[in-house]
């Protein structure tokens, strides 16, 4: 089990709901019959993306999309990293993945840790934390062919979350992430070789297609880079679906021919975790 296909499902999300789960279902089936194992969906694929949208699409988990997710991943019976939606729990709205294996269970629920606030003057501004709360957990989970380590968007800046996801063992990182007009050009494809090349993993990120009369344009092109920072797949900014063979022989060979990690000096500087777990089903 070396290798296997990852889908990243860049998805044209509208303002009725019931329109982006069908859409989803037929999607993540079309990714399904092309061989596909790991489905990543795009951050905030239910609902427009938008502090004043957050509170009005929320959900509990369990909830209406996320019975979606359950049941799509068991029709196509493949790993569904249900991108994000914002969920609501005990009176905190949160910016949260869901992740479904084969059997329909929810194996992993990632809150995004660091909340999308910025300020860039006659550009962009947004502040996720006026309606939002962050997640307190890294989120890890096991596939048959590997491990997976999540973020959402914002996460990816912190190099430190990437860094720890690798000492976890992971060999994907996956990002659903729908940066901007300014920051996308940017930082977008350049956060994701930078995650990529020093921790030796695929990344791969999934964006929301572009809608230029939605009050925040995302800038599409979703994109997978190898361990060797090279971009293997990537979208445009319509509505699309990639596939990158994912061969983790390859990262093997890669890390054993620059073999970084075992050339650490832990006795200059260390990155650990000062909080173990994730945010697991509530049984």
């Amino acid at each position: 089990l070396t290798k296997f296909r990852l889908a990243v499902v860049q998805l044209q999300v509208s303002s009725v709901k019931a329109d982006n789960l069908s859409k989803v279902r037929r999607l993540v089936k079309e990714a399904a019959e092309q061989g596909s194992k790991v489905v990543l969906l795009p951050e905030c694929f239910n609902s427009p993306y938008g502090t004043s949208f957050f509170s009005k699409y929320a959900e509990k988990i369990p909830g209406e999309s996320t019975q979606m997710l359950s049941e799509v991943a068991k029709e196509n019976k493949l790993h569904l990293v249900g991108g994000s939606i914002p969920e609501e729990d005990g009176g905190k709205l949160y910016n949260t993945c869901a992740v479904f294996g084969p059997e329909g269970e929810l194996i992993l629920k990632h809150r995004k840790i660091h909340l999308f606030d910025i300020d860039i003057p006659g550009k962009i501004r947004f502040q996720e934390s006026e309606t939002l709360s962050p997640g307190n957990s890294l989120s890890t989970f096991d596939t048959p062919f590997c491990r997976v380590g999540v973020g959402i968007c914002y996460d990816m800046r912190f190099a430190e979350l990437a860094q720890l996801y690798n000492r976890k063992g992971c060999q994907l990182l996956v990002y659903p992430g729908a940066f901007n007009m300014t920051t996308g050009p940017a930082h977008w494809e350049l956060l994701q070789r930078g995650r990529a090349l020093d921790n030796q993993m695929y990344v791969a990120t999934a964006s929301p297609a572009r809608d230029e009369a939605a009050s925040y344009v995302a800038w599409g092109h979703s994109t997978v880079v190898n361990p060797w920072g090279e971009v293997i797949a990537k979208a445009g900014p319509e509505e699309s679906i990639i596939y990158a063979d994912i061969d983790l022989q390859y990262l093997a060979d890669i890390r054993q021919q620059i073999p970084i990690s075992s050339q650490r000096r832990d006795d200059l500087y260390a990155v650990t975790a000062v909080q173990q777990g994730s945010e697991k089903k509530k049984k």
